[in-house]
């Protein structure tokens, strides 16, 4: 089931309202296979971000780079319901929305055909019971591992330390090479701009002021 009626009504107003936008594809759809290859038809470089909530980082990244392919991932269908709209308000036809678990990527992308990841603010699942859910859990990093071509890089953007040191050690047991990490984001003085991109959980955290932490890596 896509929805769940008990759910308050503007959630399932905006879940039922996905189907009729052209930016988004639902796992069950019958042509959600069909309708993503016509979006990849063209070949240019292609960036997923995971978790992706209302996709403003999808967003974002696709209007500072019009030459790739932008796809924003979540299962929260009224949050995708958000970036799907903007998309089509904005007329950023480089950008797609696909509302499926993580776990189901290599149903739908092929080895070696995704340039680069973004995970950003994901949930920490902070309870010793709930580490294999983590984004950067071994099990998802073998599965990145499996979708990215060869030298793609992958992009973390956390306000969890926890996380973020957890990650670091996940990467060692999965032959992962760290590139740069970053424990306080935003004491740099120069940031580039696909990093200045704050998602609206960020903004959150940083009226919190709470630290920001980077990681990229690659395999």
């Amino acid at each position: 089931m896509l929805y769940n009626k008990n759910m308050p009504r503007s959630k399932l107003k905006k879940i039922k309202a996905l189907s009729r936008l052209p930016q988004v594809a639902q796992i069950g759809e019958e042509d959600i296979k069909s309708r993503l290859q016509l979006f990849l038809k063209n070949g240019r470089e292609l960036t997923l971000e995971l978790g992706c909530g209302r996709g403003d980082y999808t967003l974002a990244l696709a209007g500072q780079n019009p030459a790739g392919l932008f796809i924003g991932i979540d299962i929260q269908g009224e949050r995708l319901w958000y970036g799907a709209s903007q998309a089509e308000a904005l007329k950023l036809n480089n950008v797609f929305f696909l509302r499926l678990p993580i776990e189901t990527l290599a149903d739908y992308f092929p080895a070696q055909s995704i340039k680069t990841i973004w995970i950003t603010f994901p949930d920490p699942y902070p309870k010793k019971r709930q580490i294999k859910k983590r984004l950067t859990a071994p099990y998802f990093l073998q599965l990145y591992k499996k979708i990215l071509h060869p030298g793609g890089i992958l992009h973390l953007k956390t306000d969890d330390q926890k996380l973020w040191v957890y990650t670091q050690q996940s990467l060692s047991d999965s032959h992962g090479k760290i590139i740069e990490q970053i424990p306080d984001l935003y004491s740099r003085k120069n940031i580039t701009p696909f990093l200045q991109i704050q998602t609206h959980f960020e903004k959150k955290h940083l009226v919190r002021n709470k630290k920001i932490y980077y990681l990229c890596w690659k395999f």
